[in-house]
């Protein structure tokens, strides 16, 4: 879904565009500026702030650095986190954490937000307040959202689910009030 291969058969679409009828470069800038991702352990640099962290895809896609920073502060005070800024990363929990992730994956108003296993490596609680918060921030910004669970839980928070049973994907409508 993001491009980062070319599928073997059939198309993948995003923003218009045949994946698939790209080349290498072409997929990559079309990732950068239509794909924000979450990762289930954070991949946040440990060496930079809170803000910094949030700020990283606006400065490899040469974005502005006010209007970045200004974005950052934005989404941070969104998961309660506008205070933190200038913290260490290693100074959060795995929640705090996750919510920097997911501010940092939204930073360039993404069309499609690519999350994989986004709670998995937190406790049960914190996990469905991310959830409930990755869904609001992405309904509030028009994107769509693709996330990978082994929670049925979380699953059912989806408009639709895909469930990987023998190796075949199996489509079930969901009465989820996900976006």
């Amino acid at each position: 879904a993001a491009g980062i291969m070319v599928p073997t058969s059939g198309q993948v679409i995003l923003t218009g565009r045949d994946l698939g009828g790209l080349n290498e470069k072409q997929r990559t800038l079309r990732r950068r500026s239509a794909v924000g991702q979450v990762f289930q352990f954070f991949h946040l640099l440990p060496h930079l702030s809170v803000e910094e962290n949030v700020s990283l895809p606006g400065w490899i896609a040469g974005l502005p650095a006010a209007a970045t920073r200004t974005r950052a502060r934005e989404l941070l005070a969104k998961v309660e986190l506008g205070d933190r800024g200038a913290d260490p990363v290693g100074l959060l929990s795995g929640g705090e954490k996750q919510r920097v992730a997911l501010c940092r994956a939204l930073l360039r108003s993404p069309a499609l937000v690519l999350a994989d296993e986004p709670t998995g490596s937190l406790d049960d609680t914190t996990g469905q307040l991310v959830m409930d918060l990755l869904l609001d921030l992405v309904r509030d910004a028009g994107a769509a959202l693709l996330f990978a669970t082994h929670s049925q839980e979380l699953a059912h928070k989806a408009d639709t689910a895909w469930n990987l049973v023998d190796g075949h994907l199996v489509t079930e409508e969901s009465s989820g009030a996900g976006p």
